[in-house]
């Protein structure tokens, strides 16, 4: 548990203060902590976006790991769950079992993506900015599986980053979904709200996914989705938003469906750019046997 005290020339958001107060903190980390709940003003838990005034008196229940605390430890179990489906001298694409982190957010928690891939590939974990990244170019939700990359040295780091930020990859999801999108793209922007978010026409970030059905199951559809933006959670919001939430994915209203653990929601399809005039790295992750059970048991 760390209190301090803030200054006067510190007074303004909660996020920049704490960001001034732990300069080698992630943003991402500092996020994290006000999601948690883990920041608190007197008795008050405090968002990121409070007004902190001189003499306020804040606690962190948690600390906010910084530098090389953060760099994920070598984790056998993880990588023994975690299946290479890609490999050249520059990137490595595995395929992420649901349930499975894609990265630590604390110092020395395991279990997660990168902790695997610190034990296949060690060079991933020096090949990001954000040490705890472990050389991931992009993220996955805990319940989603499927096609997840990492780089394997900076420069690769870089150029793949620059290219999601571009909207130069292609990625393809699949979702169980129960009835049927009411549009076939939504451009709705997106604001987080803690742990979920919305659609916010005011403050949004700009989003946009395209849908496709793919197979008709009853009252559920299996449906293909192509985003080119990367906002948290936009595939599951961005169905809910047109009718169709995703099974399981109670967060944003998804009705259960027996033999389902967790939300279906699968990265199915992952086109990276090289370097170039080179082809792109074009990879498919097939649906887990865990899911394949799932649709056999609607189509049966």
């Amino acid at each position: 548990m760390i209190t301090f005290v803030v200054d006067a020339d510190e007074a303004g958001r909660a996020d920049r203060v704490l960001a001034r107060r732990f300069p080698g903190a992630s943003r991402r980390r500092l996020a994290a902590l006000f999601d948690e709940g883990a920041v608190k003003v007197g008795a008050r838990v405090a968002k990121k976006g409070d007004r902190l005034d001189a003499g306020d008196e804040v606690t962190l229940t948690a600390e906010p790991a910084e530098g090389e605390d953060l760099r994920p430890v070598a984790d056998e179990k993880a990588a023994a769950i975690l299946r290479e489906i890609y490999l050249d001298d520059d990137v490595v694409i595995v395929a992420k079992p649901a349930g499975m982190p894609s990265q630590p957010l604390r110092a020395g928690e395991t279990g997660t993506a990168a902790n695997g891939l610190a034990v296949l590939h060690p060079e991933c974990t020096n090949a990001s900015d954000d040490p705890r990244d472990g050389g991931l170019v992009h993220r996955l939700d805990i319940g989603t599986s499927g096609a997840l990359a990492a780089a394997r040295n900076r420069h690769a780091w870089v150029r793949l980053r620059r290219a999601f930020s571009i909207g130069a990859v292609e990625k393809e999801y699949l979702a169980l979904t129960f009835g049927a999108p009411i549009a076939t793209e939504c451009m709705a922007p997106l604001a987080q709200r803690g742990k979920k978010v919305a659609i916010d026409h005011a403050e949004g970030l700009p989003a946009y996914t395209a849908f496709e059905i793919v197979q008709k199951l009853g009252d559920w559809r299996l449906v293909k989705c192509r985003a080119s933006t990367g906002r948290m959670h936009q595939i599951r919001a961005h169905l809910a938003h047109c009718g169709a939430p995703i099974a399981g994915d109670v967060l944003y209203g998804g009705p259960a469906l027996a033999g389902l653990d967790g939300f279906f929601l699968h990265a199915a399809r992952l086109v990276l750019p090289r370097e170039g005039d080179a082809p792109p790295i074009d990879v498919e992750a097939p649906l887990p046997p865990d899911r394949r059970a799932v649709i056999a048991s609607l189509t049966g």
